[in-house]
């Protein structure tokens, strides 16, 4: 880590503050895009979305285990309480399927659901499109 003391250097801090905003702006903008469009198409939100995303490779690697809801929950950056609801409400809307761990019953393995395999796939091209529009080199 580097210490950074802003009275010995101004310019770099703020270089460093209209970077965070130019990031903070470039996240809102794509955020909203993916929001907007995978909302109305397939009634998914980023997180949605992601949670879709990460059990599609975690099914690619092994399929028809899932993945442990604690491991899933350090890859799409809510908190626990929010991961929780997500979860709840995705299953509820038959995306994904909860299961007890055969070894340790504490814990609960997440998998995807035929509905929840084909909402990814079929949203996957708008997702991408989405990031090159904004995350591109003209985004």
């Amino acid at each position: 880590m580097t210490d950074f003391d802003p009275d010995h250097d101004p310019s770099a801090e703020t270089a460093f503050s209209e970077q965070w905003r130019a990031l903070l702006a470039r996240h809102a903008a794509t955020a909203c895009a993916i929001d907007r469009e995978l909302g109305e198409a397939y009634g998914l939100g980023v997180s949605e979305f992601e949670l879709l995303e990460r059990l599609r490779e975690f099914e690619q690697e092994e399929p028809g285990r899932g993945e442990r809801a604690q491991t899933l929950a350090g890859t799409v950056h809510l908190s626990q309480s929010a991961f929780s609801r997500l979860v709840a409400r995705m299953e509820k809307a038959g995306l994904l399927r909860r299961t007890h761990c055969v070894d340790d019953r504490r814990g609960i393995y997440i998998a995807l659901t035929d509905e929840g395999r084909e909402r990814y796939l079929k949203a996957r091209p708008v997702h991408r499109r989405i990031l090159a529009e904004t995350l591109g080199p003209e985004g």
